[in-house]
């Protein structure tokens, strides 16, 4: 499991003496924990770590841009270094041509044909994808499809 492995991590940062990676790696486990704490349950599935890990991404994301703005370099490259940290852990994202491939086999498959369909395209498509999928990028390629 994905948490499991988040863990191991976590101790071997530890033992390297690796102080920011384990300093992240046990905040990332605060959250699963969190996390597991808000749904009541005892260990979370892979995809609920995926949300959490995902979500801390975009949390960086956005920090690392406000960084930017303000010209703060040792900021980014923090942001940085806990992004490619968080991003060993997310599952590879789709290709352009394969998240294309999966949009057209789910619009055959529902026999969507207008705008109307699009929420069940998307989440049809969006549960395929076991996360893989970028929401936003799916989107963009549902609309461009479906109109």
């Amino acid at each position: 499991m994905l948490e499991d492995r988040i863990y191991q991590d976590y101790v071997a940062a530890l033992k390297a003496k690796d102080k920011d990676k384990s300093q992240f790696l046990s905040f990332l486990r605060s959250e699963l924990k969190n996390r597991a704490i808000e749904l009541k349950e005892k260990n979370l599935k892979d995809s609920d770590v995926i949300a959490v890990l995902k979500k801390q991404k975009k949390r960086l994301q956005d920090s690392k841009e406000s960084a930017v703005s303000s010209g703060r370099q040792e900021l980014i490259d923090n942001a940085n270094a806990e992004i490619a940290l968080i991003e060993n852990y997310l599952p590879k994202p789709l290709s352009e041509e394969e998240l294309a491939s999966l949009v057209d086999e789910v619009i055959k498959d529902t026999q969507a044909s207008s705008m109307k369909d699009m929420s069940r395209v998307m989440k049809e498509v969006l549960a395929k994808s076991e996360g893989r999928a970028d929401s936003r990028k799916t989107s963009e390629l549902v609309k461009m499809r479906l109109s």
